[in-house]
């Protein structure tokens, strides 16, 4: 609901010492307490995990107790009782418990798996140390079976309270974005775009006076000269988050900071780096002065190196396995319309480079001609044409695009380096000219998949497909590669957007 009214209010006098004091009795409680409950459900996962793996590896590895000669006792109690409480500790200590990494990103999984290799070290010099003969196997057994359990009740536990943030806003964070306005609305989109981030802007308290909202509709209230404490608690607010050049005025971040100190409310930075990865920023302080290093995009070197093996390994195992299930689709294809079985189409590639790509057809042969008959019909914008109900494609063609089977004969442009597994959608050569920020798009070879397909396909806007992609190309790396073809499945079986 979009709101054009304002409310405006000199600040409260401050305090002596020109620090703004909290009128909150001082509480060190924490308003938003989603964590606790979900960190306690995790802490019960894991117990089990651990317990459960110790049990397989008891049930079918012989003598696993055999370095526990006349003490089975013992090596039951550290089966089922010192090695998942070691875990637990183990985890505690890796922070793989602490909020921040809770729900969102691979921070989270990192942590597990390198809880994972201290638990194999411990347990390592612990036999070693102990004299106690341990069979490796069981030792790799435990440990990867108690890894592979809690991974995946991690990753169930996460599903869960994204469903729970996308249709009730349990376990979210209330937000009011401070700074200007075309600050807080560009973080307000930002933050919207996944619900399951649990996020939730309720209020702008504006930084730079009243009048830079009249008149202007905002999906949220907006607030200026205000008591940025008495706001959070009139909106049951639990975070702050201070937009862009709200944080550039000297002393009034700090002062914030100080302000906000035992009264459970959150704070955070949102500086003007849209689209950028964590792992490519840095925090470098200085005499007390944070500064944000950006890094590069990494597009070359071993990372990239490796990339490109991946994608000419995959693309010939994959045309090999999948020889009978192309003969399949091209009989279908010649059975259902007459033409041939592949389209060919020139298309941009790497570095502006031209290349023909390779498609089943689902269209009639004389798609391209009617065309221009279509135009008017286009229910896409920027450099895209789509109908959702396009007269052109024949039945058997309209099921290859719902499965994206028609995509397949593009490992063929991947083997030849023409293309990746991976990457943004490559566009036809006579669609117009590819300046701005599109061009950037050209800097990685175009992919099968990519960001755009996992994140909406056709549904999707062209300036938001364009963004996709431009995230891809500045934040690649090949965790994130192996995470979108991940994607790629579960879309597809989905079938969403796919026309």
């Amino acid at each position: 609901m979009p709101y054009d009214s304002f409310e405006w209010q000199q600040d409260p006098p401050q305090s002596s010492s020109g620090v703004p004091r909290s009128a909150w009795t001082r509480s060190h409680k924490r308003l938003s307490r989603w964590h606790r409950p979900y960190t306690l459900i995790l802490i019960i996962l894991d117990l089990v995990s651990a317990m459960l793996a110790s049990l397989l590896a008891v049930s079918f590895i012989q003598k696993a107790s055999s370095g526990f000669q006349g003490r089975e006792g013992v090596f039951y109690f550290v089966a089922f009782v010192g090695l998942p409480l070691g875990w637990l500790f183990i985890l505690w200590a890796n922070g793989s418990y602490d909020r921040r990494y809770l729900g969102l990103g691979s921070e989270e999984f990192k942590r597990v798996v390198r809880a994972f290799v201290t638990v194999v070290a411990c347990v390592s010099l612990l036999s070693f140390a102990t004299k106690t003969q341990l069979s490796r196997v069981t030792i790799a057994y435990v440990s990867i079976a108690a890894l592979i359990f809690i991974l995946f009740c991690r990753y169930s536990a996460r599903q869960v309270l994204h469903v729970a943030r996308k249709r009730t806003g349990h376990g979210a964070h209330r937000m009011i974005l401070m700074g200007t306005l075309p600050e807080a609305l560009e973080v307000y989109t930002a933050v919207t775009r996944s619900p399951a981030a649990g996020l939730i802007p309720v209020a702008i308290h504006l930084t730079d006076g009243y009048s830079a909202a009249r008149g202007i509709e905002t999906p949220v209230p907006v607030y200026a000269s205000r008591d940025v404490l008495a706001l959070v608690r009139e909106v049951s607010a639990d975070t702050i988050a201070v937009c862009g050049s709200a944080s550039a005025e000297p002393g009034e971040l700090r002062r914030l900071a100080w302000a906000l100190e035992g009264t459970g409310v959150d704070l955070v930075v949102a500086p003007q780096l849209t689209d950028i990865a964590g792992p490519r920023v840095h925090i470098r302080p200085i005499e007390g002065l944070p500064l944000l290093h950006v890094e590069e995009p990494t597009l070359s070197g071993p990372g990239w190196l490796a990339k490109n093996l991946l994608d000419r390994v995959a693309a010939f195992f994959g045309l090999l396995f999948l020889t009978p299930v192309l003969g399949i689709i091209a009989l279908g294809i010649r059975l259902a319309s007459p033409g041939p079985v592949f389209f060919r189409q020139p298309r941009v590639g790497h570095e502006g480079r031209t290349f023909r790509v390779w498609k089943f057809r689902t269209m009639d042969v004389d798609a391209e001609e009617r065309k221009a008959t279509l135009e008017e019909l286009n229910e896409a914008d920027g450099m895209l044409f789509k109908l959702k109900e396009d007269p052109r494609i024949f039945k058997f063609g309209s099921k290859l695009r719902a499965t994206s089977l028609d995509e397949l004969p593009q490992l063929i442009n991947v083997l030849k380096g023409e293309m990746s597994l991976v990457g943004p959608r490559p566009l036809p050569a006579d669609d117009g000219d590819y300046l701005g920020d599109v061009r950037r798009r050209l800097l990685v070879r175009p992919g099968i998949t990519g960001l755009w397909q996992v994140s909406g396909r056709s549904d999707l806007s062209w300036d938001e497909a364009v963004r996709l992609d431009l995230y891809y190309v500045d934040n690649w790396s090949l965790t994130y590669d192996l995470s979108i073809l991940w994607r790629t499945i579960w879309v597809v079986l989905k079938r969403k957007g796919a026309y």
